[in-house]
């Protein structure tokens, strides 16, 4: 299999002694931009709020450009004018491009819960590469585009350790995790998610690659019923992939889901689906979540946060990531 060729931009040389902010986003650009190229990837992130002033992140998708300005407050604020006119200038100087390719999302302080609810209706999507696996992003319509940079590592992770094994992806939003694991050999994979748009979405990354949904079925369903359903029909795993969003008020769920309240019923149920030695890998966003290892005395754990954390993200925060294999 021929790898894709992944074209990334050529900036120019030289420091803007007028833009701090331009000269960190060049230093980071060039300083991932080797490793992109040698990976087969397009997506990535080219600057994580490292400058006060600027409370922003911006992330490259193949010559698109993704920034989020992070509200001081638990409401969403009006973007300072300035701020978007020179992030806009400072972008479009380094990267010869026009300021239409520039998407503005905002983001409230604190505000945990992953926000997947609808932005606008534009319909438009385009391709990006992940370790020459491709997916369907969308910068317009949603406040996320479809794919979190932030879990790139660990879906290498997850995916190395699933060839040739049975893979269950909990929440699984577009499959990112199941896509990839599916790319690099694994013999079964089963998406599971409640929203009708993020199951057609995983739908079409699969067929993107040319993989069977034979063999990578997505369902709709929630998921804390579906491990019931699961354990009744006798389905077992040799890895289950768990990444909830923090707090979850979906009407189509019986009650609230909280992270911290339900992970021990959740990664409970989920070790009943396991073979001997299987592995749970599981993940959360919230930066107050608190693990008791001592709720599963039947498994191995290991905080494997520090290996999931991609070089483009300066947040060590910004996930943490359990490995749990169940040892009886």
């Amino acid at each position: 299999m021929n790898e894709p060729i992944v074209t990334l931009p050529n900036i120019a040389d030289g420091e803007d002694k007028s833009s701090i902010l331009g000269n960190r986003i060049r230093k980071n650009y060039r300083h991932i931009r080797k490793w992109a190229k040698r990976t087969h990837t397009n997506c990535f992130r080219i600057y994580d709020r490292e400058i006060p002033q600027y409370p922003l992140t911006i992330d490259f998708y193949d010559g698109r450009f993704c920034v989020h300005y992070f509200s001081r407050t638990r409401e969403k604020e009006d973007l300072p004018l300035e701020l978007q006119e020179e992030t806009t200038r400072v972008l479009s100087k380094i990267f010869a491009i026009h300021p239409d390719e520039i998407f503005w999302k905002m983001r409230a302080k604190h505000k945990e819960t992953r926000q997947y609810e609808k932005e606008d209706d534009s319909r438009e999507f385009f391709n990006v590469l992940e370790y020459g696996v491709k997916f369907r992003i969308n910068l317009i319509d949603y406040l996320d585009t479809g794919l979190f940079l932030d879990h790139r590592e660990t879906r290498q992770l997850v995916a190395k350790a699933a060839q040739g094994k049975r893979l269950l992806n909990l929440f699984a939003y577009t499959c990112s995790f199941s896509v990839q694991a599916a790319a690099a050999g694994a013999s079964f994979t089963k998406s599971v998610d409640m929203s009708n748009t993020y199951t057609a979405w995983g739908e079409k990354n699969f067929l993107l690659n040319r993989l069977s949904l034979k063999n990578n079925p997505v369902v709709r369903a929630d998921c804390l019923k579906f491990l019931d359903q699961e354990m009744r029909a006798g389905e077992r795993y040799d890895i289950i992939v768990i990444d909830p969003p923090t707090i979850s008020r979906s009407k189509k769920m019986d009650q609230l889901f909280d992270v911290q309240v339900d992970y021990v019923y959740l990664i409970s149920k989920s070790l009943n689906l396991l073979f001997p030695e299987g592995v749970i890998y599981f993940s959360t966003n919230s930066r107050k979540f608190v693990f008791d290892e001592s709720c599963f005395p039947a498994c191995k754990i290991l905080e494997v946060s520090s290996k999931t954390l991609p070089l483009d993200f300066h947040d060590p925060k910004i996930h943490r990531c359990w490995k749990i294999v169940k040892t009886a």
